[in-house]
């Protein structure tokens, strides 16, 4: 079961509940939802490409493979409100325990299935389209690239979608962001995008997001001062 803060859905009642106000409220932040439709549906067409073998192979998400990742992604979009809360509930408003149980519900599916299941809910549903559907394009573009890094298939990201995900993750409660963060300046040189204050880290924008959402595998792709602390808070 991957750590909590490995993956992007709300950890707490009461984020989940202000996840409900802002779904109701996307005039008070920017639509992201044609971002995040693209970002799935490029995530299914790459899919339509794997073989069997590459299905079953590890992700960056540790303990899931690749088709767990996919099952994950459109996991909350399923669900209505009610059902989500129960679910939280359930869990004991535990993000891993929802997240797994997700997982272990799509596992009964096969893989042309869970594709078939991601193009359906390409348009992002219910929890997932919470601060403009920040949440659905953020948690996309990093399971894609939890599954590219993985299987070793890069890819050009689209930057309008990278500096997207890059202005919510350090506010992303779900997301390690804001503590990796912490002290420091990230610095993208491939886009326009940088945030905070600090010893600098820099490099491309993927591996900036990957990085601070808790992947180690793009600490290759960075440098600068503030590396090593970014380093050791990734490892602890």
């Amino acid at each position: 079961m991957p750590p909590a803060d490995l993956s992007v859905p709300f950890p707490d009642a009461g984020a989940v509940a202000e996840a409900a106000i802002w779904t109701r409220a996307s005039d008070r932040v920017a639509d992201l939802s044609g971002l995040a439709t693209e970002e799935r549906r490029d995530l299914a067409d790459y899919l339509d490409t794997l073989t069997a073998d590459e299905w079953e192979r590890p992700s960056l998400c540790p303990g899931w493979s690749v088709r767990d990742v996919v099952g994950h992604i459109a996991s909350y979009d399923v669900l209505g409100w009610p059902a989500l809360l129960a679910l939280f509930a359930r869990s004991g408003f535990s993000l891993s325990r929802c997240n797994q149980a997700g997982v272990d519900e799509a596992r009964r599916l096969r893989t042309d299935e869970l594709v078939a299941r991601l193009r359906a809910h390409a348009v992002p549903r219910g929890i997932t389209t919470a601060f403009g559907c920040a949440v659905a394009l953020t948690d996309g573009l990093i399971h894609h690239q939890d599954i590219r890094r993985a299987l070793g298939h890069p890819r050009t990201v689209p930057q309008e979608r990278l500096v997207a995900a890059l202005e919510f993750a350090p506010r992303a409660r779900a997301l390690p962001a804001p503590a990796n963060l912490r002290g420091l300046r990230a610095v993208a040189t491939d886009v326009n995008w940088a945030h905070g204050t600090g010893p600098e880290v820099r490099g491309l924008a993927e591996a900036l997001l990957v990085t601070l959402a808790g992947r180690p595998h793009g600490l290759a792709d960075l440098e600068g001062p503030g590396l090593d602390t970014l380093a050791a808070r990734l490892r602890s």
